[in-house]
């Protein structure tokens, strides 16, 4: 490659955005290229896993330190060399979160970051619930060239995803960031597949890969890692590393059409109606064996 991609990776807290975007760069760095995962989140914890569950200390912390700043305050290595950035945010109930996002692309441009480790792929890992401020940077400023979003068949992921689809529309016309794909997560059910294949279909979207809901991952991080490097012949490292090399080839940027509320609303109660019935293995009373009362646990 002979110029950086940058790509961000948006999608609403809780979702597997982090750990998606970790296992990626892991996955990227396996193809020999030179990686740069910048966590855009105010709790700073992007990058952990691929430190072994250390925290890094984050832009704005460096920033309010108010010692003269050098690359090695704000650019750490990871695992197979993946270089960790950490924006950051303010102090507690102190300033816009976003504000992070904007500070610290400005100081890694100003300290020539990108031209001193001149990374392959950038991945902005960006929270995903709103879409506003600092976290609309990489799609407003054009500093992302791909967004993607981790999204599962539920109904908050994708109502998030829909708002992500509308900024996208919205600063297209401006030299904005376009959309490249939904890396649907958590699929543990073919209906759930379908949910998210529904979706791309009715918001002229496409889908760039599906991650099964797998213990490795809960094991991994456990343990600070990703599966890349905890558990790297299991099945589900080879699913990170097929979207790796999806993403890598993935050319697509596209502005998509999202749906209105009304339009969003009436799309999930069809799918509600639909799946009636499959989850009723799930519902049903199961017998469950208590210890006696009184017992200090199971021998």
């Amino acid at each position: 490659m002979t110029a950086s991609r940058n790509i961000a990776i948006y999608g609403k807290g809780g979702i597997g955005k982090s750990t998606t975007s970790s296992n990626l760069s892991a996955a990227l760095s396996e193809l020999g290229l030179t990686v740069m995962q910048i966590g855009c989140d105010p709790k700073a914890d992007s990058t952990n896993n691929l430190r072994g569950g250390e925290s890094i200390p984050s832009v704005l912390d460096a920033l309010r330190s108010g010692k003269k700043i050098e690359i090695g305050d704000i650019v750490f290595k990871g695992f197979n060399g993946v270089l960790c950035v950490e924006a950051g945010g303010p102090e507690p109930g102190v300033g816009c979160a976003g504000r992070g996002i904007i500070t610290a692309i400005e100081l890694l441009k100003q300290k020539k970051v990108f031209e001193e480790f001149s990374p392959d792929i950038v991945l902005y890992d960006v929270l995903g619930d709103v879409v506003c401020g600092g976290f609309s940077v990489p799609i407003r400023e054009g500093v992302a060239e791909q967004v993607y979003t981790v999204a599962s068949s539920d109904f908050m992921a994708l109502y998030a995803a829909n708002n992500l689809f509308k900024g996208i529309k919205k600063y297209a016309n401006n030299g904005g960031a376009l959309f490249s794909g939904i890396i649907a997560n958590s699929m543990s059910k073919p209906v759930q597949r379908e949910i998210i294949d529904d979706f791309a279909v009715h918001t002229s979207t496409t889908v760039a890969g599906y991650v099964e809901r797998s213990l490795a991952v809960t094991r991994s991080e456990l343990r600070g890692q990703t599966v890349i490097e905890r558990d790297p012949d299991s099945p589900q490292a080879d699913v990170y590393r097929r979207l790796a090399k999806g993403i890598v080839e993935n050319q697509k940027r596209y502005v998509p059409a999202p749906l209105d509320a009304e339009e969003l609303k009436k799309w999930a109660s069809s799918w509600s109606d639909r799946i009636i019935g499959q989850d009723a293995d799930e519902e049903a009373p199961k017998s469950t064996s208590y210890p006696p009362a009184g017992s200090e646990g199971l021998s």
